[in-house]
């Protein structure tokens, strides 16, 4: 396992969203989907910072989580088609700027972790229903793969947030629970994938390195008795980078397929 591929890739990732508009409702998805990526990815980091795991790294991705979701929360209202779009955006809105006031207001600690997650939790669903609407107005096969794939992303987050947050003892049972929901999802949907007819070699291909990927970050999930040492939690803090970046670079891949398929 190359532990620090996972900067370069970081960069890579932060780099899809250069353009400062949405394109188009393949660009919406797709972004609409990092965005529940990103709250998951925040209060990892978060949850990092307060173990004191791969500290310098976890602040990079946290600092630059928070201004990427600001950006393309700016751009998908922009962007919203539909009054019901705007709407939800006003309301994500609203719980982004509690939850950074919370994740940006306070130094990293144990007593914060509960809040952080049950906030990101707020953020996510509405950030789902974002990329659910922008799905349906598209009404293209595409758009669906666009967000399944873009759906993986937050999957890797969240189970990794959910380590660490067992690893702090903080709510144990449940965290066990959401990354085995998490884990059984993410394998579905990876051969959902796989087997769909607008899968291209090419994006056959990155799934062949998402799997390589999700092995070494599996077996570091599998060491959830609550006790995971420094060296665990970087390893899954890490591989969790390493399958998103890849990842992302697949959502990227079917968001670019310009077809006119069915719904």
């Amino acid at each position: 396992m190359k532990r620090r591929d996972f900067i370069a890739s970081s960069a890579a990732l932060l780099g899809l969203s250069a353009h400062a508009q949405v394109t188009d409702l393949n660009d919406a998805i797709n972004k609409a989907g990092r965005q529940r990526m990103l709250s998951q990815r925040i209060s990892k980091a978060y949850l990092a910072l307060a173990h004191k795991v791969e500290a310098d790294s976890a602040r990079q991705v946290l600092d630059r989580s928070l201004a990427l979701f600001d950006r393309q929360l700016a751009e998908l209202k922009a962007f919203a088609p539909a009054p019901d779009i705007r709407e939800t955006y006003a309301k994500l809105e609203a719980v982004w700027s509690e939850f950074k006031g919370v994740v940006v207001g306070t130094a990293p600690a144990k007593e914060h972790a509960a809040k952080v997650i049950q906030l990101d939790g707020a953020i996510l669903a509405l950030a789902n229903q974002g990329t659910q609407q922008y799905e349906r107005a598209s009404a293209k096969t595409v758009g669906k793969l666009v967000n399944i794939a873009g759906r993986q992303r937050m999957l890797s987050q969240r189970m990794a947030k959910f380590y660490l947050a067992n690893a702090m003892k903080v709510d144990p049972q449940g965290s066990v629970a959401e990354i085995g929901k998490a884990r059984a999802e993410f394998v579905a949907a990876t051969e959902l994938l796989r087997n769909a007819p607008e899968t291209t070699p090419k994006i056959k291909e990155e799934l062949g390195l998402a799997d390589m990927q999700w092995i070494f970050f599996n077996q570091g999930l599998q060491h959830m008795d609550g006790m995971q040492s420094p060296k665990l939690m970087s390893d899954v803090f890490v591989t969790s980078e390493n399958l998103l970046s890849v990842m992302d670079r697949i959502t990227g891949l079917y968001s670019g397929i310009k077809v006119s398929g069915a719904a």
